[in-house]
Parts: structure tokens; sequence; C-alpha cells
């Protein structure tokens, strides 16, 4: 924003910075280009010409001249009122000068917790549609563990190969489901103080709605045989089902003090002269 020219417009408006739509185009082209290494060739290629041209249309935004508008300004002349008595402040530690929201946070044991039973529930969810679906609970395990196989692989798996159980594919999906239980956990865990409103709806509905949404757009590139096996509306119920277990688990859970504001050596427990606060000497024999 520039103040010279604010002036020399007058008080009434100002210079802003025209609103573009190629930085988007610039990042979903690095995306393309970087998923086309796991998918095909034609993906990359396409993401490069993305990606050069946002970066071409990006610095013409910007050279030789940057892109403005003009924005009016309008000034408010009814006074800020309240009707509180007492201006509520944040607690804040001794050591703290200032407030680092949010105060308090969830540790990370807790969203472990909730991603280790949420991962059970979606299993559940998961084993019943097997059993509904193709009458063995080993379908959903063989489905997930062939997202780490190759496309010609994918399609010559039949059926019968699908609900039998075959103790590589076993271990693979478990290890995939408790990985990606696992991280999504903590995630869970660090986003929840952040929502204080209504945690369980966001975090156990709109977020796996959005979730399978992208999912579901992008699975003819990813995996060609869930996207063709894969039954949507159980698979929006297992992550309906993960995240309200995940956060009700959470929610559980005692929260602690943040300490984004403390030094590395406090948070990591290290006993640093100068920093850690020093212990009380014992008088007696040696």
């Amino acid at each position: 924003m520039d103040l010279d020219k604010t002036n020399e417009i007058g008080a009434s408006e100002l210079k802003a910075p025209a609103p573009t739509a190629w930085p988007i185009v610039l990042a979903c082209g690095f995306a393309l280009l970087f998923a086309g290494l796991l998918t095909n060739a034609s993906i990359s290629v396409l993401g490069a010409a993305l990606a050069f041209c946002g970066s071409v249309g990006w610095l013409r935004e910007v050279v030789p001249h940057e892109h403005e508008i003009p924005v009016n300004l309008e000034r408010e002349d009814d006074p800020v009122t309240t009707s509180r008595r007492i201006v509520e402040r944040f607690p804040l530690a001794e050591a703290q000068r200032r407030a680092w929201l949010p105060v308090e946070t969830y540790p990370v044991a807790a969203g472990l917790k909730g991603g280790l039973v949420g991962s059970a529930a979606m299993a559940v969810i998961a084993c019943v549609f097997g059993v509904l679906h193709a009458g063995s609970i080993w379908y959903p395990i063989n489905l997930l563990a062939a997202v780490f196989y190759s496309q010609s692989q994918s399609q010559s798996l039949s059926a019968e190969h699908l609900n039998a159980f075959h103790a590589n594919s076993f271990l693979l999906a478990t290890f995939l489901h408790l990985l990606s239980s696992c991280l999504v956990g903590l995630l869970y865990g660090a986003m929840l103080p952040m929502l204080p409103r209504r945690p369980i709806l966001l975090g156990g509905l709109i977020a796996p709605l959005l979730w399978s949404g992208l999912l579901w757009a992008v699975m003819d590139l990813l995996n060609p045989l869930l996207s063709r096996h894969i039954d949507w509306v159980w698979f929006v119920a297992s992550q309906v089902a993960f995240g309200v277990t995940a956060g009700v688990v959470v929610l559980r859970q005692s929260k602690v003090p943040t300490h984004e504001n403390a030094p590395f050596a406090i948070r990591a427990g290290i006993e640093a002269p100068g920093i850690m606060s020093p212990r009380e000497r014992r008088e007696g024999p040696r």
C-alpha cells in the first residue's frame, strides 16, 4: 500500500494491490507436478504448464508496475461502546510478558489416544461393510493394501483375492491404517483448542465430508481399484465415526499450558544454566 499515492488521491480512497488468481494457479501447478511423480507423467506435464503460466502471470502483476485498485475509505463516526464493566484478561504466568493463543492445548498423548481409538471405530465400520457387501472382513483390508500396488497389479486383483486372507496385505493395511490415524489424531488434538465452539461438529462431520469429497475427486488417479470398489456412503460413515470418536477421546483429556514462547531448552526439559531454576541444595554429610 503506497502512502504517497494515498495522499495524492485524498482521504476518501487509497490504492491497494489488485486481487489476482495467479498464486492459486501456481500452487495447483506445483501440486500436480509432484502428484504426477506418483501417478502419471501427463499429470506432471499439466502441472509444469500451470506452474509456468502462474509464475509468468504473477510476475506480470508486479512488473514493470504493480497493479493496484482504488479502495474507498469509510469513516466510522459511531463510538465503540460496551456494556461490560470489567475487562477480561488472559491469565499469564510470571515468566510470560504477553498471551499466546491458545493459552491451553491438549498434550501429544491425547491426539495419539484419539487417533488409535478412532482407528478402531473406523475399522469396525469398514469390516461391517466388507461382511455386508462381499461377505468377508478381509475385503476392505485388501483394498487398503492395494494402495501400494502398481496399476497393473491392481487391475489383476480378482474378487477371490480380495475376499481371502493375505498376511502381507493384512500387515501393510494395518501399518497404513495406524499411521494415518495417529497423524490425523495429532492434527485433531492440535486443532481442537482453536475451535472453542462445537469442535465435534467440525471435526466429526464437516471435516470428514470435505476430506471424502477431496478423495472422491482424485481417487481415479491415486488408485483405480479403490475407485471402482469403494462405497462412498460407507466410506463417509467410517470417516465420521473416526472424527466423532477421536474428538470425544481428546476432549476428555486434560489440557496443559502452551509453551510456544518458552525457549527450546525448557520445552525439551534440558537443564541449561541460566534458563532452568537452580535446585535447592540439601545440607548434610557428603
